[in-house]
């Protein structure tokens, strides 16, 4: 259980960084395209990869460090949000942010009551959910 303190200690450092990393979205959108074509368009590609790696590298280590690994809600959320919007970055991100904090009061509600009074850890559920879903990702692919 995370305290508000612990929460308060970390959000200017996500505030930041996710706004910073929102607004390179139509960056990211002309990434997507291919590097040629953002080349063309003046981005420069290296930078760009080198700053969004840091970004959500920071992002990524702030929250761990304070609420602990929960894995594949990074992969589940995201990508179920551009398969039914789209991939234009500007909406993906700032929705992950909020379906991705639901996805886990849902997981955390069913760790929480499936086998009450025992808690299951919610790394369990999403584990549970992510594993099927990461399958069902490469099979699509091909």
């Amino acid at each position: 259980i995370v305290k508000y303190s612990v929460i308060l200690k970390s959000l200017p450092v996500l505030v930041i960084s996710f706004l910073i990393l929102w607004g390179m979205g139509r960056t990211f959108d002309i990434l997507s395209t291919s590097e040629e074509t953002a080349l063309s368009k003046g981005v420069n590609v290296t930078n760009f990869q080198k700053s969004a790696f840091v970004l959500a590298s920071l992002i990524t280590g702030t929250v761990v460090a304070f609420s602990g690994p929960i894995g594949f809600v990074g992969l589940i959320i995201p990508h179920l949000l551009r398969l039914i919007g789209g991939p234009d970055h500007r909406y993906l991100i700032p929705s992950a942010l909020f379906f991705g904090g639901g996805f886990l009061v849902f997981t955390d509600t069913v760790a929480r009551t499936v086998m009450a009074p025992i808690d299951l850890p919610v790394g369990l559920i999403t584990t549970l959910l992510g594993g099927p879903f990461f399958l069902w990702l490469l099979v699509r692919k091909r």
